[in-house]
């Protein structure tokens, strides 16, 4: 059976999300706290970007910029791009792939339902190849396997 992003591999998500106006130094606590790579950026329920900590690293600290003055509207990733909750991991991993990004926000016209990195993307995968294997070699010998 085919795998989706909700609810294979996202189901109830408490979404990071963060106001574009917060600071950056904000952004990274938070980021911290939740021991995460990501943010939405959310204003009045609107997804309008997403800002990860690369942006951070990038194009904050590199740049010797003060983070407590610096927003997360003026480094984040505007307008990104978004997957539906009916995708596949593979399709969202080929979507990860052309952004050059690690983290995809799920949204269902404009409800937003979580964001996916690509260590979900990968483990969902992997656990599909297993299962795939298992399928496979149970077709093979003729053995039932379980989970």
């Amino acid at each position: 059976m085919a795998r989706k992003i909700v609810p294979d591999i996202i189901n109830a998500q408490d979404v990071a999300a963060v106001p574009s106006l917060l600071s950056t130094r904000e952004t990274a606590m938070l980021m911290a706290l939740r021991k995460i790579g990501a943010v939405l950026v959310i204003d009045a329920g609107k997804l309008v970007g997403i800002c990860s900590e690369r942006d951070i690293a990038y194009k904050v600290v590199a740049k010797g910029l003060n983070p407590d003055t610096v927003t997360i509207a003026e480094i984040m990733t505007a307008n990104p791009i978004t997957i539906g909750p009916d995708a596949t991991p593979e399709e969202a991993l080929e979507a990860l792939r052309k952004i050059n990004a690690r983290h995809l926000p799920v949204v269902s016209g404009d409800d937003i339902i979580g964001i996916l990195s690509i260590r979900d993307l990968y483990a969902a995968i992997a656990a599909k190849l297993k299962d795939d294997i298992e399928e496979r070699d149970s077709y093979i010998t003729g053995r039932l396997y379980s989970a």
